[in-house]
């Protein structure tokens, strides 16, 4: 994998993905194999991490004069090189590396402020004199593999440089050496790896053939020939015979053990790989790394999910389907008395309305459940625009009310209890009076008895001076029969007092 624009913009979203004015950035365990543009990229960098990666020599850092921090832990790094430039290093982390050149650490002698150095776990920490060369050629150092340096070590260490040197030498050219032998190996065995794969065998039977039949035969010859070919056939003839029968019986063994065959094949060659023995080197490190991808792949491509064909919901000549996707249970019920129909939905209880869409269609309801949809096709035509939609508070279920487009909504008849008496008095609990308060408006019914003589005097009761109850059997006579007949106001008469 190679550093890009957009790596490193998803990995600045601390600084509101700006680069330019970048600080510090991580980029671990990106199998990167090359350090690029980041010296060009983010010029004011003082961190930089790159640890767990194949990066397999430091170059390209140095631009980056304000770095005080690199991080290159579990790479490929054979040598201490390309640092002069970052000025204000002040700690660099190269554990288990491949170090071997340990006269390349002379180089950091120019970073004047750097403090802190680990080497742990590369080939130079083996070598006889280690810590006593790097402390003595690099008199800057503080820390050294996460141990303080003393003066007094600092001095011994500096007294008998020039024997350690060149003992470190001796080990420096042997492991070189060693390195170069390595190296042609690993060349050898990718090559050897390569031509196992590509050769072919020569004939279906693995064997060459060639015509050598260019000289003429005379007739005696022929005519034993021909005696011979005759003999032949009849011996190929009963071999055949056999043959076909050995060869069925051959097939069908092959039938079943090739269904177990590949199996057993890939796990003896995961075994093998792993099991065998070999150096630690950079180029181990690469195969394992290559190995490991390869599995992934293979194992993606195992478990890549086929893409589902899109459901379908309402077919090409127009007929809607029942579709139950996120496998709810449900309840269609038809209410007479009210002309509607009721879907009861047993949607989960914790879950977000939000999530929940409801389509209505005069023939069929759809429901979006979490994006998996929930589509019933209605016995009758329902009116949408009437329809609703509530979610229970106990259950959480989906409950729609869909009226019937034909048809009228009835209105279900309330029974009304009678009041009960206290003796001439109508008494009502409070709970009574709340219900009377909440009850449907009701409407008056006449018996069809009295429908000819309708007792109009009597609709607006009178209370009488005292209180007590409402006087329903006593009525007042008309003003009219107050006067007799003949009777005629005269305005000039005083009225009676």
């Amino acid at each position: 994998m190679i550093i890009t624009e957009d790596l490193i913009r998803r990995r600045a979203e601390h600084n509101d993905c700006e680069i330019f004015s970048l600080e510090e950035v991580s980029l671990h365990q990106q199998d990167i194999e090359r350090i690029e543009h980041i010296d060009r990229w983010c010029r004011d960098l003082k961190i930089l991490y790159l640890q767990n990666n194949l990066i397999p020599r430091i170059e390209n850092v140095g631009r980056l004069k304000n770095l005080e921090y690199l991080n290159l832990a579990l790479n490929n790094i054979e040598a201490i090189e390309n640092l002069e430039g970052c000025e204000s290093l002040q700690k660099l982390d190269l554990t288990v590396n491949f170090v071997g050149r340990l006269s390349s650490v002379e180089s950091l002698r120019h970073n004047v402020h750097l403090t802190e150095l680990f080497l742990v776990g590369n080939p130079c920490t083996e070598f006889q004199g280690y810590r006593q060369y790097v402390v003595a050629a690099l008199p800057q150092l503080k820390w050294l593999d996460g141990t303080e340096i003393s003066r007094s070590e600092r001095i011994r260490a500096s007294q008998g440089l020039e024997e350690v040197r060149i003992l470190v030498g001796e080990q420096e050219e042997e492991y070189l050496r060693r390195r170069v032998q390595e190296k042609e190996e690993s060349e050898r065995k990718a090559a050897g790896g390569e031509k196992q794969n590509r050769e072919r065998k020569a004939g279906f039977d693995g064997c060459w053939y060639t015509d050598i039949s260019n000289t003429t035969p005379g007739l005696e010859e022929n005519q034993e020939n021909q005696k011979n070919q005759e003999n032949q056939e009849n011996q190929e003839n009963q071999e055949n015979q056999e043959n076909q029968e050995n060869q069925e019986n051959q097939e069908n063994q092959d039938l079943e053990e090739n269904v177990e065959n590949p199996k057993i094949d890939e796990e003896e060659q995961e075994r093998e790989f792993w099991e065998t023995p070999c150096p630690f080197t950079p180029e181990s490190r690469l195969e394992t790394h290559r190995h490991l991808e390869q599995k992934r792949k293979e194992k993606e491509k195992k478990t890549e999910k086929k893409l589902k064909a899109a459901r379908t919901l309402v077919t090409s000549d127009g007929r809607v389907l029942n579709v139950n996707e996120p496998k709810l249970d449900f309840c269609l019920t038809e209410d007479d008395e009210t002309n509607m129909i009721i879907l009861d939905l047993a949607v989960f209880r914790h879950l977000d309305t939000s999530l929940i869409d409801v389509d209505v269609q005069p023939t069929y309801v759809r429901v979006a459940v979490k994006g998996k949809i929930f589509q019933i096709v209605l016995p009758a035509e329902v009116k949408p625009d009437s329809s609703t939609a509530r979610r229970s508070q106990t259950t959480g279920h989906l409950v729609l009310t869909l009226p019937l487009a034909q048809g009228e909504i009835r209105v279900t008849k309330i029974v009304q209890r009678p009041s009960r008496n206290c003796g001439n008095r109508h008494c009502s609990s409070p709970q009574d009076n709340k219900r009377n308060k909440n009850d449907i408006p009701e409407r008056l019914e006449v018996d069809p008895s009295k429908r000819t003589s309708v007792d109009i005097a009597n609709i607006v009761q009178r209370r009488s001076t005292k209180e007590g109850p409402l006087e329903v059997n006593r009525t007042t006579p008309p003003e009219a029969d107050l006067f007799s007949e003949g009777f005629i106001d005269d305005p000039d008469v005083p009225p009676l007092i």
